[in-house]
């Protein structure tokens, strides 16, 4: 969905996974990277572009001083030091996440019982 959105407002899109070819490469290209390749901080501060927006949409639970923690896709200590936004794990789009599924369900509900949608709630 966040490739065809960003299609949408005229962005070029490249798509990559965990075993295309020079990932790190690939990625230092982008203005915008969103990582959701399921794996725990796999993205390292030296592949992102320095000022390049980070989305980490992953959600990886590790052990880490004997306690479980909920961490990213991004290793988001040294990718902070380069990005010039990046969204944490937890906090990042998740809550956003949970705020779209709401509004996209009041517009459902509101459509199957001709009702008035909100104004500003989906595009």
């Amino acid at each position: 969905p966040m490739a065809q959105l960003l299609l949408g407002d005229s962005c070029t899109v490249t798509i990559a996974h965990s075993r295309t070819k020079d990932l790190g490469a690939v990625c230092r290209r982008a203005d915008i990277l969103v990582a959701a390749v399921g794996r725990p901080e796999m993205i390292p501060g030296d592949w992102v572009k320095p000022g390049a927006t980070v989305i980490d949409v992953g959600i990886n639970r590790i052990e880490k001083d004997g306690k479980q923690k909920l961490v990213g896709d991004v290793d988001f200590a040294s990718c902070a030091k380069v990005a010039g936004a990046i969204t944490p794990v937890p906090g990042g789009v998740g809550p956003m996440t949970i705020a779209c599924l709401l509004a996209n369900t009041l517009t459902a509900a509101c459509r199957k019982n001709n009702l008035q949608e909100p104004e500003g709630l989906t595009a």
